[in-house]
Protein backbone atom coordinates (compact mmCIF):
# COMPACT_ATOMS: atom_id res chain seq x y z
CA UNK A 1 0.00 0.00 0.00
CA UNK A 2 3.01 2.20 0.99
CA UNK A 3 4.33 1.84 -2.18
CA UNK A 4 1.13 3.10 -4.31
CA UNK A 5 0.80 5.88 -2.31
CA UNK A 6 4.82 6.55 -3.25
CA UNK A 7 3.85 6.25 -7.31
CA UNK A 8 0.93 8.34 -7.27
CA UNK A 9 2.77 11.17 -4.86
CA UNK A 10 5.18 10.91 -7.47
CA UNK A 11 3.00 10.93 -10.38
CA UNK A 12 1.31 14.33 -9.07
CA UNK A 13 4.44 15.60 -8.77
CA UNK A 14 5.57 15.19 -12.35
CA UNK A 15 2.40 16.23 -13.37
CA UNK A 16 2.76 19.35 -11.44
CA UNK A 17 6.65 19.73 -12.93
CA UNK A 18 5.27 19.05 -16.47
CA UNK A 19 2.35 22.16 -15.97
CA UNK A 20 4.65 24.17 -14.48
CA UNK A 21 7.45 23.81 -17.41
CA UNK A 22 4.68 23.87 -20.07
CA UNK A 23 2.83 27.19 -18.45
CA UNK A 24 6.38 28.73 -18.23
CA UNK A 25 7.04 27.84 -22.33
CA UNK A 26 3.89 29.67 -23.40
CA UNK A 27 4.98 33.01 -20.74
CA UNK A 28 8.60 32.65 -22.76
CA UNK A 29 6.88 32.37 -25.93
CA UNK A 30 5.26 35.44 -25.21
CA UNK A 31 7.40 37.31 -24.15
CA UNK A 32 9.56 36.71 -26.89
CA UNK A 33 7.50 36.98 -30.13
CA UNK A 34 6.14 40.63 -30.05
CA UNK A 35 2.64 39.95 -31.53
CA UNK A 36 0.09 39.41 -27.96
CA UNK A 37 -1.34 36.52 -28.89
CA UNK A 38 -4.20 36.63 -26.76
CA UNK A 39 -5.92 39.64 -27.61
CA UNK A 40 -5.50 38.43 -31.24
CA UNK A 41 -7.27 35.75 -30.32
CA UNK A 42 -9.93 37.66 -28.46
CA UNK A 43 -10.80 39.96 -31.84
CA UNK A 44 -11.31 36.46 -33.64
CA UNK A 45 -7.88 35.96 -35.59
CA UNK A 46 -7.90 32.24 -36.35
CA UNK A 47 -4.35 32.02 -37.31
CA UNK A 48 -3.01 33.36 -33.76
CA UNK A 49 -5.05 30.83 -32.08
CA UNK A 50 -4.09 28.26 -34.16
CA UNK A 51 0.04 28.73 -34.24
CA UNK A 52 -0.73 29.52 -29.99
CA UNK A 53 -2.28 25.57 -29.81
CA UNK A 54 0.32 24.53 -31.98
CA UNK A 55 3.03 25.51 -29.61
CA UNK A 56 1.41 24.40 -26.85
CA UNK A 57 0.86 20.84 -28.53
CA UNK A 58 4.70 20.80 -29.57
CA UNK A 59 5.84 22.14 -26.27
CA UNK A 60 3.21 19.51 -24.53
CA UNK A 61 5.36 16.65 -26.47
CA UNK A 62 8.33 17.83 -25.64
CA UNK A 63 7.97 17.73 -22.12
CA UNK A 64 6.15 14.58 -22.33
CA UNK A 65 9.60 13.18 -23.63
CA UNK A 66 11.66 14.24 -21.77
CA UNK A 67 9.76 13.46 -18.38
CA UNK A 68 9.42 9.82 -19.71
CA UNK A 69 12.55 9.36 -20.16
Amino acid sequence: MLDVLARVAATIGWTAVGVVLLYGGVRLYDYLDPIDYSAEIRKGNLAAGLKLSALVLGLTAIIIAVLIT
